[in-house]
């Protein structure tokens, strides 16, 4: 049966001073009435039901979790006690999972992605599931054709046609290549042979532990020692010890491009729109602009100002006059102003506020 496992232990401090720690990014709305992690949910909803659904997230964030989505049972919700990064939390769901359905295919999907339309995205999810049966030994990534040429974006090569269902096409994957300069970006996207990685999988559970487990053995048996305490009175003590002697890392490092180059990975060409909310220059592609082309959330006084992103809490006003390309995000104390160009540096600022001990502002 399908299984999937939402991943939403992410700090979003490219969205601060939104995302905080108390509340970080995938809690957050930017389109709509639902949150990123409530949108996660609700468009796999249709493909598996709550009872095969689960959640890694941080320790701290397990009540917020809950909260927002009281359709999950609150064992379904597992809060890792440190952060270990994707492989950690990829083979503790996978080792979880097992244990209630060792046959269990699983897709893995990130909390913070914005899709659409969905009923798309869950086309992609059926033909997903049916490839997982024909290549069990396979491990499958989610590729999105390229609109632009993003240096912000990994990149996954495409090779030969391996197999096609409900209209989507699996392909063998070539090899994967991080985030590139410009002038790669639009060879890529001119190529027609490269599709941007997502980071959401599909695998059978014992396919990507026996992965893990060859790669990276540490980290395998560390999450079997966890999967194997959870129904035990001694769950708590051994996730913190285990997490804590982990050296973690990402699938994608510890797993899937040695899988790629050694041919074990494929990806689907996937049909629908994705973002993956990674800045706050998302909110000018999911939200309307005004006369100016600024992109507005809250109150606002806007003179001779284009260009902009602006975003306050309900009943703070924000003036501009004569400015032009500028982020300007207020939430409780802080306030970011920055040019559009540099908004990926906001990490910076996070960086800055936790060397200083400014902990107030994080």
């Amino acid at each position: 049966m399908l299984h999937a496992m939402i991943m939403a232990g992410g700090g979003g401090t490219r969205f601060w001073p939104r995302s905080r720690n108390a509340r970080p990014k995938q809690f957050l709305n930017f389109s709509g009435e639902r949150s990123l992690l409530q949108s996660t949910l609700d468009r796999i909803a249709p493909v598996v039901p709550p009872e095969r659904c689960w959640v890694v997230t941080g320790a701290a964030y397990i009540d917020e979790t809950a909260l927002q989505l009281p359709e999950l049972s609150r064992d379904r919700i597992v809060g890792e006690p440190l952060r270990r990064d994707t492989a950690p939390c990829v083979g503790l769901g996978a080792a979880l999972i097992a244990n209630t359905d060792p046959d269990a295919t699983i897709i893995v999907m990130p909390a913070d992605h914005l899709i659409e339309p969905e009923r798309e995205f869950q086309r992609a999810v059926h033909a997903a599931e049916q490839f997982a049966e024909e290549f069990p030994e396979a491990l499958f990534t989610f590729g999105i054709p390229p609109t632009f040429p993003s240096t912000g974006y990994g990149y996954i090569q495409r090779g030969a046609k391996a197999s096609e269902r409900s209209g989507i096409a699996l392909y063998a994957v070539k090899g994967f290549q991080e985030k590139p300069a410009a002038d790669l970006a639009e060879q890529y996207v001119a190529s027609g042979n490269y599709d941007w990685n997502s980071g959401i999988f599909v695998w059978k559970a014992a396919t990507i532990l026996k992965e893990l487990n060859a790669t990276r053995p540490d980290i395998a048996a560390g999450v079997k020692r966890i999967a194997d305490a959870w129904p035990t009175a001694n769950r708590d003590e051994v996730f913190a010890r285990e997490y804590e002697a982990m050296n973690g890392t990402s699938i994608d490092y510890a797993v899937m491009q040695d899988a790629g180059r050694a041919g074990r990975v494929k990806v689907l060409s996937t049909p629908y729109h994705w973002d993956d909310v990674g800045s706050w220059l998302a909110l000018e592609r999911h939200n309307p602009q005004d006369a100016g082309g600024n992109t507005i959330q809250g109150r606002h006084i806007t003179i001779d100002t284009t260009g902009c992103v602006i975003s306050a809490e309900p009943g703070h006003l924000i003036a501009t006059i004569g400015v032009s390309d500028l982020v300007i995000i207020q939430d409780g104390n802080a306030t970011l102003v920055a040019r559009k160009s540099d908004e990926a540096r906001v990490k910076e600022i996070v960086d800055r506020l936790k060397k200083d001990q400014r902990g107030e502002y994080l």
